[in-house]
């Protein structure tokens, strides 16, 4: 993705959302009383895929989830294979959750 897009926690839906021409992608999440954060889904509408907005995605909640120092139990195939794929983020998996 070119230009970087504003990723908004949207805590009510508990997602974070990127709005892009006129669309909304999203990664849904749980976050547990342990400081654990589970990404559960990641989805991007047709008409943005192919673009890179996943992979945006997945690095800003990567970048939130550090910042906030919680513990990240990928459930999402995307995310999982994003953090196979860019190993300097194991480091914020779960203990229990190591690939």
């Amino acid at each position: 993705m070119n230009n970087q897009k504003e990723l908004i926690d949207n805590k009510e839906r508990n997602r974070f959302e990127l709005k892009t021409e006129g669309k909304t992608a999203f990664i849904d999440y749980i976050i547990n009383k342990n400081g654990m954060i589970f990404l559960t889904h990641t989805e991007v509408p047709v008409g943005l895929e192919g673009k890179g907005i996943a992979s945006e995605m997945v690095l800003q909640v990567l970048k939130i989830i550090e910042e906030r120092e919680l513990k990240l139990v990928p459930i999402c195939p995307f995310v999982t294979s994003y953090v196979m794929r860019h190993p300097e983020w194991k480091k914020l998996l779960d203990e229990n959750h190591r690939m």
